[in-house]
């Protein structure tokens, strides 16, 4: 069947939908935010397909996300009389995403104090409804037709004026460049022929191409979006690339207890600033932004601005077969597939898995377990070569993160480690000053090297 993905399993329980492909992860924006795809033209005709089914689907699929901040991309070349939904369905699919202020004003406070469980006038799904309408930032749809544009100020009035700012129009999909990686979309064939179409009929009234400039060598001082190696070899042999080292210092200080770590966004303009002091080696002080959150933003999007992924394209099939290994045996996979990594992607992951598993340690007051983290993480730690990782692959690439946090110490403590048989990372000489905590006065003051106590990893680890 066109669009499905082949790893794709009937045990799935929405596998009677699914299996269309109208639904795509599709990495994040421009912003850092989750992307999510709605492809009409993979919608089969009505009788086929049960339209309730379709929206728990959608459900189902952002209950993945809806902790943080996502965007909607839908394209709506391909619905026709055949195959579009009812009114009703219309009706109850903005219901779901359409958050009005008076109806919940209350659960910010409510879920700030923790009181969720004890407010008995409040039930879970409703907490997630607003979570669905809060989180979602934008909905951007792509090749609209006069007629949605007549409907839309039809219902304007019925509209929350909040939910009315999200929406945002296309008319082709060079306009996506400038809000999101596009490289990472999953567009559909049928959609790309349609808008080459477009673009042919109206010819010399298109928008001017989005013009890229050509790329330009890093500065010395680069920090994010350039290699390990090049950060090696930038830092004066440092295998722990400084804004990591700074931004899990400052956290383990300041953040260990914090609820929700790691899974509240950042203000765009604070990411960018931060950004481009880093990546000109001015020094960085998180206390004057004021919000714990703002370090935790900064490590997710160094992981995520990597050229290769830090656990490295070659290991993303043997991770996606984690779920066929019996569970009993899925730890001593996980220490056979970084035996295959990198001594340097080794190195760093190690050093962040020990991070991640004392947050998980604090879970009852950060409320991020090692499962919750591994959601947050694990598309920050592998994607594949090509395109994006398929809504199948989450099972397996969140439950092998999973793994890495809950038994950090078994996987790690192998002797085998990658360049250096028979001995650990914390026990190859010079090599054992990234692994150790750093304890300095922390602001993240900057990408001068911070004094490294002498107690080794396993010291620090007791310390934990």
């Amino acid at each position: 069947m066109a669009g499905q993905d082949p790893a794709l399993s009937t045990s799935h329980p929405f596998y009677d939908v699914a299996r269309h492909g109208i639904l795509q992860v599709a990495g994040d924006d421009r912003f850092g935010r989750r992307v999510v795809t709605f492809s009409c033209c993979r919608m089969p005709p009505s009788h086929e397909l049960d339209h309730q089914r379709l929206l728990e689907y959608l459900k189902y699929t952002l209950d993945q996300y809806v902790e943080n901040d996502y965007t909607i991309v839908y394209f709506h070349y391909g619905l026709n009389s055949r195959n579009k939904p009812s009114l009703g369905w219309l009706q109850s699919a903005y219901k779901e995403f359409d958050r009005k202020d008076g109806d919940l004003t209350m659960w910010p406070r409510l879920v700030s104090n923790s009181r969720l469980k004890r407010s008995s006038h409040l039930s879970l799904p409703k907490y997630w409804d607003y979570r669905y309408k809060k989180n979602l930032k934008a909905l951007y749809v792509v090749h609209p037709t006069s007629f949605i544009k007549v409907l839309w100020n039809i219902l304007k009035p019925l509209i929350s004026h909040k939910f009315g700012k999200k929406v945002i129009y296309f008319n082709y999909l060079s306009e996506l460049h400038e809000h999101l990686k596009y490289d990472q979309l999953v567009i559909p064939p049928e959609v790309l022929r349609y808008d080459e179409k477009l673009q042919s009929l109206h010819e010399g009234r298109t928008p001017p191409p989005t013009k890229t400039p050509p790329p330009r060598p890093p500065l010395p001082t680069q920090q994010f979006g350039v290699s390990l190696q090049y950060l090696k070899d930038k830092n004066q042999g440092e295998l722990i690339p400084p804004v990591l080292r700074f931004t899990v210092t400052y956290l383990r200080e300041k953040g260990l207890r914090t609820e929700g770590l790691f899974r509240r966004s950042a203000s765009v303009q604070t990411v960018r600033e931060i950004q481009r002091l880093y990546n000109q080696g001015k020094p960085v002080n998180f206390d004057d932004y004021g919000d714990i959150h703002i370090p935790a933003v900064i490590l997710k999007t160094f992981l995520r601005e990597l050229p290769q992924p830090l656990l490295t394209f070659q290991a993303y099939e043997q991770i996606l077969g984690i779920t066929c290994v019996e569970s009993s045996l899925r730890v001593t996979r996980c220490r056979q597939i970084l035996r295959s990594l990198p001594e340097h992607n080794y190195v760093v992951l190690c050093y962040l898995m020990g991070f991640l598993h004392a947050v998980s340690r604090e879970s009852i007051f950060n409320k991020m377990n090692s499962s919750n983290l591994a959601c947050v993480f694990g598309l920050n730690l592998i994607w594949p070569s090509q395109g994006v990782s398929s809504l199948s692959a989450l099972v397996p690439l969140n439950m092998f993160t999973e793994l890495l946090i809950e038994y950090y110490e078994k996987i790690f403590s192998t002797p085998e480690a990658p360049g250096e048989r028979g001995l650990a990372p914390w026990e190859q000489g010079s090599r054992a000053a990234p692994l150790q905590e750093a304890v300095p006065q922390t602001q993240a003051t900057g990408l001068t090297k911070p004094t490294l106590p002498p107690s080794p990893l396993m010291a620090a680890r007791r310390r934990l």
